[in-house]
């Protein structure tokens, strides 16, 4: 199994998209928090296809089906075909992996499984699984760490974009942040001694944030469904509308991103729910 993906290009820009916790349904129709997150989905891509942002590869980091379905992760795979870009992806707390695995893996569409990225002559991105199986929060084990490791060994010269799906920042939301990535000291420790690390992307809590930790650019992206109320101690949504995330990064080791949201449709959650 080849393990690295290389993606050859002589451009001083590359250009990536990341989508974010979906959370597909067996059920078409099946609604998240009032919100069906099928019709969610389908909109961000829509939109995505009509932007004139010219991306080279598309990053989906997690929680792609909330119901451990079959048919959840298929409709992912024929819904992404429409970005014609390859598309890489991480499991999230909700993902179900030996079927994700299975489908993603066997899928003979524009998705890969591989988690080490090439991009033209500077850049790498690593993806990692911060999963813990049966719990909301997340943990990169020590094979996580250590192939990390591994890979910025190999790779010094590159500036690299960490990927993982559980966040690092605090969103100052008590009930949220129990959730985090659990040792995020031991991600640092592995990341301190190399120089060109430059970001480190998620999804997981369905809201932005643009911080900084450790000198890395921290980023975590909106939710293609329902979108979580920042600084709430609380469980609570917000009327914010789903989304996505542009990424620049450039030949010098800088990162230039924003988020868009949806602008030709509203979806509106039930802002009674109380969790999920």
């Amino acid at each position: 199994m080849v393990n690295t993906y290389t993606y050859h290009t002589s451009e001083n820009v590359i250009r990536l998209v990341q989508i974010t916790d979906p959370h597909l349904f067996k059920d078409e129709k099946g609604e998240l928090l009032g919100i069906n997150t099928q019709a969610s989905f389908n909109q961000v891509l829509t939109e995505i296809g009509q932007s004139d942002f010219n991306y080279d590869i598309v990053l989906a980091t997690g929680d792609l089906v909330q119901d451990s379905s079959d048919e959840g992760y298929l409709r992912f795979c024929e819904n992404v075909k429409s970005l014609q870009k390859t598309v890489f992806w991480i499991p999230g707390n909700h993902d179900f992996q030996p079927k994700m695995f299975d489908i993603l893996n066997q899928h003979h569409g524009n998705i890969s499984p591989i988690k080490h990225i090439l991009l033209g002559e500077h850049w790498q991105i690593l993806l990692l699984d911060s999963q813990v199986f049966g719990v909301p929060h997340g943990q990169l084990g020590q094979y996580q760490i250590d192939w990390l490791e591994a890979k910025l060994k190999e790779h010094p010269q590159r500036y690299s974009l960490v990927v993982l799906h559980h966040h690092i920042l605090p969103t100052n939301s008590a009930w949220l942040d129990q959730h985090n990535l659990r040792n995020s000291l031991d991600l640092a420790y592995t990341l301190a001694p190399f120089a060109k690390v430059r970001g480190i992307l998620c999804g997981h809590i369905h809201q932005q944030i643009d911080g900084e930790w450790n000198g890395y650019k921290i980023m975590a992206t909106p939710s293609t469904c329902i979108q979580f109320k920042p600084d709430s101690n609380s469980f609570a949504l917000d009327t914010l509308q789903p989304g996505w995330r542009e990424i620049e990064l450039h030949h010098d080791g800088r990162i230039e991103t924003r988020v868009k949201r949806i602008q030709h449709a509203e979806f509106l959650p039930n802002m009674l729910g109380d969790g999920y």
